[in-house]
């Protein structure tokens, strides 16, 4: 288990890369204010998105998690106990405000970038509804200034 890479890994960094060819710009491993041990794999900090990409076996995919045959009782809990983490992290940052987004490894790339550009824009019409007609009007000079 020491191999297995807790960051960084090869969905995540295309994932980023992916995300950085589209302008986008986040903090990596960011921690979870109220736990010192969980991080997020990538946090738009603005918009309060918390994105996770979630590896199959590690995080008990449907579609490709599998369970070892040899000491399966053993595997069978530490698996349910890193869902159970990721349930609580979960509600730890739905109660400070954030969305949450989780990707599984399998999902390409370019249709991850897409989900979080979906998820961003989501957010952001949001925050503009709630900030009532004047400030979305502030918000569409700004933009066509860029």
């Amino acid at each position: 288990m020491s191999a297995a890479r807790r960051r960084d890994t090869k969905p995540e960094m295309l994932l980023r890369r992916e995300l950085h060819r589209r302008g986008r710009r986040f903090r990596v491993v960011l921690r979870v204010s109220s736990s010192r041990r969980r991080t997020i794999d990538i946090a738009f900090t603005r918009s309060r998105l918390a994105v996770f990409v979630d590896g199959c076996f590690w995080h008990g995919c449907p579609h490709h998690g599998t369970l070892p045959a040899t000491n399966g009782e053993w595997w069978a809990a530490k698996l349910k106990a890193n869902r159970d983490r990721d349930a609580d992290t979960n509600r730890l940052l739905k109660e400070a405000a954030w969305t949450v987004l989780r990707i599984w490894e399998h999902v390409p790339a370019d249709q991850a970038a897409d989900l979080v550009e979906r998820v961003l824009a989501e957010i952001a019409g949001e925050q503009v509804a709630r900030r009532g007609p004047a400030a979305s009007a502030r918000a569409a000079s700004t933009d066509r200034a860029r």
